[in-house]
């Protein structure tokens, strides 16, 4: 992805919400005449315009043995369109101080823009040229393959990428999200050119896109970019995968690897945030191991022990599955004891559930932290298009943080001994570990 233009991070921090416990923010729903949905936030102050569109599905909607092919292509968007070669799209979009990013996830390909209002209709027409007519040069299709293969090999060599992918690869067998969007190396060689206009088809279609615009611009000025920025794609794309449902069981698997310090990835099923339990959840998890210093993980395994510098464990939720995952790194020799220490706190916490105090601490925090987000155009668009994208109603924003401040103790106690379940806690350690045994 290119680098921000200085004018245009300027521009775009320039409209934050300054609320100390609430984002206050007035999202406009809006339907352009061809029947595109988007969410806009109207801020004239400021000349500039940030566009999010979100294609759902991503990279999980490879197509069976092209695996990598969507990922690949989206690389490709910005590497030149229409008439325009990579170094003539690339001149184009300076000229114009516009920005635009193309990425590729499990769940959906992201394209960001950001633009002046008063080069829209360019800016417009540079990103309607990539999104409809990009040209998947043979040299660039070749160029950018071998950045992605230098990538994998990388990963290949990088202990969090095995302990991330081997648990995804257990938890979600036969589901593409078992394996890397990003594809192997084997699949990613054998790619042609139309493998990649395939896999554009798949995923960029006006059915499945989510759209959110803020700044300088109003409803139907919104609903005339869509349709003639969009109108190119095709209705519909492949079809959605399925539920992800995790195959996972309790134990330990061992990835051995050379490496003095051991990366270890553990969890198991957890609840989504369509689950009516959902915010009781989310505060159990900041409690067991979400940011700071604060948590019980952080307190027993990094504080008490001094066995890793960091923890983490979350609400891990995506469009096919949810899970309560963490992870953590420690040498070698301190591997059994880390594990030990983990079980122990998820049994701790799933019979004896929070204090009041641990209750209100993870309240303030989630509250106060809620509103910093909302720092930028871009970052509040970002926001609202993954909002729709995970099925959230338009005053979610607004609520929130009351439905954070409304979970009581004895929501979380209840939850507690739900969602956290000791027996069901997989661990994947990739290293050489010690002192790991049949009660690990």
């Amino acid at each position: 992805m290119t680098a921000p233009l200085r004018l245009i991070a300027a521009l775009g921090l320039a409209f934050a919400v300054a609320a100390p416990a609430r984002a206050a923010i007035d999202i406009t729903p809006v339907t352009s005449p061809g029947g595109i949905d988007a969410w806009m936030v109207e801020e004239h102050s400021i000349p500039m315009i940030a566009l999010e569109l979100r294609f759902e599905g991503g990279g999980s909607l490879d197509a069976e043995g092209k695996r990598g092919a969507i990922n690949l292509m989206a690389a490709l968007l910005e590497e030149g369109a229409g008439e325009l070669d990579a170094q003539g799209f690339s001149i184009a979009a300076d000229e114009l101080a516009a920005r635009f990013d193309f990425d590729v996830g499990p769940d959906s390909l992201a394209v960001s823009a950001q633009f002046l209002s008063e080069n829209a209709d360019e800016a417009l027409e540079l990103l309607r040229l990539a999104l409809t007519e990009p040209s998947f040069d043979a040299d660039a299709i070749e160029r950018l393959r071998a950045q992605v293969l230098s990538n994998l090999a990388s990963d290949a060599k990088d202990p969090d990428t095995i302990a991330t992918d081997r648990y995804n690869a257990l938890a979600f067998p036969g589901h593409p999200y078992g394996t890397p969007h990003e594809g192997t190396r084997e699949s990613v060689a054998a790619l042609t050119r139309d493998d990649l206009v395939a896999a554009k088809g798949r995923v960029m279609a006006r059915d499945r896109v989510h759209v959110a615009a803020v700044g300088d611009i109003d409803a139907e000025e919104l609903g005339t970019m869509l349709d003639d920025l969009l109108s190119g794609l095709p209705e519909t794309g492949a079809p959605l995968p399925g539920a992800a449902e995790s195959a996972l069981e309790g134990g330990l698997t061992v990835v051995e690897f050379d490496t003095p310090q051991s990366v270890v990835a553990f969890g198991h099923e957890g609840i989504g945030m369509d689950h009516p339990d959902f915010f009781p959840a989310f505060v159990l998890a900041q409690i067991l191991g979400g940011g700071g210093l604060n948590s019980r993980l952080m307190e027993e395994v990094r504080r008490e022990r001094g066995l890793t510098y960091g923890i983490y464990a979350g609400l891990w939720t995506q469009l096919y599955a949810d899970q309560l995952r963490g992870f953590v790194s420690t040498v070698n020799d301190r591997v059994g004891e880390t594990v030990s220490v983990v079980r122990d706190e998820w049994q701790r916490m799933a019979e004896e559930g929070v204090t009041e105090e641990e209750l209100e601490r993870a309240k303030t925090y989630l509250t106060g932290a809620y509103p910093l987000r909302f720092d930028g155009n871009r970052r509040i668009a970002n926001i609202l298009v993954g909002m729709q994208l995970d099925d959230m109603p338009i005053d979610y924003v607004n609520t929130r943080n009351d439905k954070v401040a409304a979970v009581t103790l004895e929501d979380v106690q209840r939850v507690a001994a739900e969602v956290i379940r000791p027996g069901d806690l997989h661990f994947v350690v990739v290293g050489k570990p010690q002192g790991l045994d049949a009660g690990n």
